[in-house]
């Protein structure tokens, strides 16, 4: 199994169980790794072969755009099911940080884990 990997992917959403903080968008910060078989991509050097990082990226930040969950760990769920099936991948692994929450740490999140690895 290969793994493409997208790190410190800054998005703009509504996230947050406290009124203030639903009150304006704040960045979150996103990890993913997603398994895929790079080899058809590789042999034949063509981007329609492979996953492209560009259309990943952008289909989390309209996912996370459109997003009004309190939990981050209901919007990590949200984007990693959809990208397990637009993608067709089997195994993702996507950690989703709030910069600043806890007040007294740099940041927060959540890691999860979905699909078959093998």
């Amino acid at each position: 199994m290969d793994i493409i990997f997208i790190h410190e992917l800054c998005i703009d959403t509504t996230i947050g169980v406290h009124p203030w903080e639903r009150e304006s968008r704040r960045n979150l910060l996103v990890d993913l790794e997603l398994a895929a078989d790079i080899r058809p991509a590789a042999a034949t050097d063509q981007l329609d072969r492979a996953l492209d990082y560009q259309t990943i990226a952008q289909r989390i930040r309209e996912l996370a755009a459109a997003s009004r969950c309190q939990l981050l760990e209901t919007l990590a769920e949200q984007i990693a099911q959809r990208l397990l099936e637009e993608f067709a991948a089997p195994w993702l692994r996507l950690t989703l940080r709030k910069p600043g929450v806890p007040s007294s740490a740099q940041e927060a999140g959540v890691i999860i884990e979905r699909g078959c690895r093998d």
